[in-house]
């Protein structure tokens, strides 16, 4: 009885963990990029993070552009479409 209990736990906790870690959302087209005016920077030193897209479920919502303080001895690298073999995957930018 120990030994199923066990086995089952372990299978539980395989099931679990697999569920948990990130997973890339893949579709067929890029969106279109919709038109947009970038608004005047805050201070003068600000970097603007280009609009982008946040996965929401099994799609993406387009994300509008904002202006952001820079961060220290650090370069913000815009996000872009990859192509995979199963389609398109958003890949975020980054500082």
């Amino acid at each position: 009885m120990k030994k199923i209990i066990s086995i089952l736990s372990i299978l539980f906790l395989a099931i679990v963990i697999s569920s948990c870690g990130p997973s890339a959302v893949v579709v067929r087209e890029r969106p279109p990029v919709p038109v947009y005016v970038r608004p005047v920077p805050p201070r003068a030193n600000y970097v603007w993070i280009e609009p982008g897209y946040i996965k929401s479920g099994r799609s993406y919502v387009y994300r509008q552009g904002y202006w952001a303080p820079p961060r220290k001895s650090r370069v913000y690298r815009q996000g872009y479409w990859e192509n995979t073999r199963r389609g398109y995957v958003w890949v975020p930018g980054r500082w």
